[in-house]
């Protein structure tokens, strides 16, 4: 017992000195590029559809930008209470597993107990090695809850605040991707000429964040820009196609 105190004592240094030493530089903002990739490819594809479905039926540039920019209000407020209630769910989830498994902690402390042990044997550690680490755990209430929330249901602790950051993001974003397509109509009054900017802008939009989402989120920069931008061309083809087929 005192040779294993003894080399405990003798490592720390050595630990604390590599881990000042070494810093991993890892990506820690999924939740916030998730929100803003979600409020931008939706504004940027929504209104763009919109506009080029309404330039299709021959409307001019006024009522296209109006109809836009009620359309970009309509779905931000939409899309950020939706980002509020999916937040506010997962919060609301987490909170009641938590409540559940303190309550198992004290009911059935044996069987909370196996569970860590499971837990640690499928990761290949042997009784006589995960032993101690169990009997650690039970002296340590809220540790023992935080390891069978991390490691049993693979829940982590949300941001109280999470719900709010989530649905300002996404209606901010929402609104700037789409105020991108309706920019043209603004200083073009015809909205046949108007739509053909609007289809570059709004490409180019799309190509650069497509590019920005792969790259943030790992993966292949290039092809995510070119899948982004089929999307949106695809959906405003189809409003403009589906406009003119209705109101030649």
């Amino acid at each position: 017992m005192a040779d294993a105190y003894l080399e405990a004592t003798r490592l720390e240094p050595e630990k604390q000195r590599l881990l000042k030493h070494h810093t991993e530089k890892h990506f820690t903002a999924g939740e916030v590029v998730r929100d803003i990739i979600i409020g931008v490819s939706d504004g940027l594809t929504v209104p763009f559809a919109l506009a080029a479905g309404l330039s299709g039926a021959n409307a001019s540039s006024s009522i296209v930008l109006t109809a836009g920019i009620a359309e970009v209000a309509a779905g931000a407020i939409s899309m950020g209470l939706g980002g509020y209630l999916a937040a506010k769910s997962e919060a609301d989830h987490y909170a009641r597993e938590l409540r559940r498994e303190q309550e198992e902690i004290v009911t059935v402390p044996d069987i909370e107990a196996a569970e860590v042990a499971e837990i640690l044997a499928q990761y290949g550690i042997e009784p006589h090695e995960y032993a101690p680490v169990v009997n650690a755990l039970r002296k340590k209430p809220q540790a023992w809850l935080d390891f069978m929330m991390k490691f049993e249901l693979g829940l982590e602790k949300p941001d109280p605040r999470r719900a709010l950051h989530s649905a300002v993001t996404i209606a901010v974003a929402y609104v700037l991707g789409g105020l991108v397509p309706l920019v043209p109509y603004m200083f073009i009054p015809k909205a046949t000429d108007a739509v053909v900017a609007s289809v570059v802008v709004t490409l180019v939009a799309l190509l650069i964040f497509g590019y920005a989402k792969g790259h943030f989120t790992g993966n292949k920069p290039f092809r995510s820009a070119l899948q982004t931008a089929l999307i949106g061309a695809i959906a405003s083809a189809a409003a403009f196609a589906m406009a003119k087929a209705i109101h030649p």
